[in-house]
């Protein structure tokens, strides 16, 4: 457990926050409209708070331990390193296998798109932070 108190936890909750907080611009002001639409839903219909949010931090929270465990064992202490992180992460690891989900369940393009480029930006944003806070 020695590798987690090594742990940067104040970039961590950092990143976390930042992540939680492009999520509201994400499926909000930015994509909220289109997001709605490509799951058939309107506003009315989506679950009321605070639970989904409760599970997106949380979420946001896992995700960034586990870049930021991912960035310690890869020595890396660099915003530019962070950054080529995120983009691995969010490419290499959220983008693609999300990419197999949306061709399996028929969820559309649109939608994929939406969410994926939600989570590679939410990915740099967290290296970015990690990296540069190292």
């Amino acid at each position: 457990m020695a590798y987690l108190a090594a742990l940067n936890w104040w970039a961590i909750l950092v990143a976390t926050v930042a992540a939680f907080a492009l999520g509201g611009l994400w499926y909000g002001p930015l994509f909220g409209k289109p997001w709605m639409a490509a799951i058939g839903k309107t506003a009315d219909e989506l679950p009321t708070p605070p639970m989904p949010f409760v599970v997106s931090f949380f979420a946001a929270l896992l995700t960034c331990v586990v870049m930021a465990l991912l960035m310690q064992g890869l020595g890396i202490r660099s915003l530019g390193g962070g950054l080529a992180m995120g983009l691995a992460v969010g490419v290499g690891f959220i983008a693609a296998s999300t990419a197999s989900d949306a061709a399996h369940s028929g969820t559309g393009m649109r939608l994929w798109t939406i969410t994926a480029g939600y989570r590679i930006v939410l990915s740099l944003i967290m290296g970015a932070i990690l990296g540069a806070w190292s």
